[in-house]
């Protein structure tokens, strides 16, 4: 996701990944409570995946505070110390930026938890053995830690020509990061399994799908739009104006895929360990819903407001490691004027499907 304080920040275009936390607050909180904890002074924590900026920390913030409460009494009073570490899917910016905040979040309210990053992906163990007791990660896991080698075969019935994403793209294809994704996911868990403490608590909060939709998105979801028409006609513009080749254009493939419930018990149980407390698809509205009549009056402004949500994402960054900065530039100045004659959305609400877990580590 992309860093820093400009339009094009994850933090001023995360209002999706924030209504989603929102809602899941109330889940999160009784799954501490579910948690049977014997007398601690000492809680360690992880936040995996982390967004940039303030969204970073609200989600610890309730798991410090409710953990606090609760050893309180556990422990007759003693304040507990907590620490907590940060790790991202993969290195970047992003991840050194996400600790700006801490300061102010510091003066203002005395030092809550000591803080600590690492720079290593979570797909692989990043913890020794029984050392966690919360780990927490929202809206990192639909992001693959890799794009299929099948994919990428050109000629292939799995090569996924003329689209940037999976939506709409052949069986072979939705088949081949479908089963990237249970690989990843079944790792991420071995990898927590080994990390969190019998009795602690794993919560995850990822982008996914409604059970029984065989697309990726459905007719009522932005995604839609901003990783498939609106994407691939960008991408077609460079085509047409000789920028790049088509075959270029093809190997491009975005490593998003979204879940739905099943697939994800599947790999809890595939992985083992950890016994599921709580699973809801939540539905959220989208924020850009309320800002329809203003997109009607200023169709540019829309089509600002879509180029900068889309390379807030994962996304600007790996068009620009493909492209360079200056075709990247060009991409994105493409997408926006499509997304400000694409009209789908401005008359009609959004919304986006997010899946919430919680799970304990037991011992079997």
């Amino acid at each position: 996701m992309q860093g820093g304080d400009g339009d094009v920040s994850f933090d001023k275009n995360s209002f999706g990944a924030a209504a989603a936390i929102a809602s899941s607050e109330q889940m999160l909180t009784s799954a501490i409570h579910s948690m049977e904890l014997t007398q601690g002074v000492h809680i360690q924590i992880a936040n995996l995946g982390i967004g940039d900026g303030g969204h970073t920390f609200s989600m610890v913030d309730t798991v410090v505070e409710v953990l606090r409460r609760k050893l309180a009494v556990i422990n007759g009073g003693t304040e507990p110390e907590f620490e907590v570490y940060f790790s991202d899917l993969r290195l970047s910016n992003r991840f050194f930026s996400s600790f700006r905040p801490l300061e102010d979040r510091v003066n203002d309210w005395g030092k809550k938890y000591y803080t600590y990053g690492t720079s290593l992906p979570f797909y692989m163990r990043l913890f020794p053995k029984g050392e966690l007791h919360v780990v927490v990660t929202t809206s990192a896991l639909q992001w693959l830690s890799l794009i299929p080698r099948k994919v990428m075969e050109k000629g292939s019935k799995t090569w996924n020509k003329g689209r940037a994403w999976i939506q709409g793209a052949e069986r072979e294809v939705v088949e081949a990061y479908a089963e990237q994704s249970h690989k990843d996911l079944v790792e991420f868990l071995k990898c927590r399994k080994e990390e969190i403490v019998v009795g602690g608590m794993l919560f995850m909060l990822m982008a996914g799908r409604p059970s029984g939709l065989e697309s990726q998105v459905s007719d009522d979801s932005r995604l839609k739009l901003i990783f498939t028409t609106l994407m691939d006609q960008a991408w077609q513009d460079l085509v047409d104006e000789g920028s790049i080749e088509e075959d270029r254009r093809d190997a491009f493939n975005i490593p998003l895929y979204l879940r739905n419930t099943e697939e994800v018990t599947a790999a809890i149980e595939s992985c083992g360990g950890f016994k599921i407390e709580k699973m809801e698809l939540l539905k959220i509205a989208d924020p850009m819903n309320a800002r329809q009549q203003e997109f009607i009056k200023d169709p540019d402004s829309y089509g600002r407001a879509m180029a900068n949500l889309v390379q807030a994402a994962q996304i600007k960054r790996k068009v620009e490691a493909y492209l360079g900065p200056d075709l990247t530039n060009t991409f994105y100045e493409r997408y926006a004027v499509r997304a400000a004659n694409n009209k789908e959305f401005l008359t009609k609400n959004s919304f986006y499907s997010m899946i919430a877990v919680s799970a304990i580590r037991v011992w079997y």
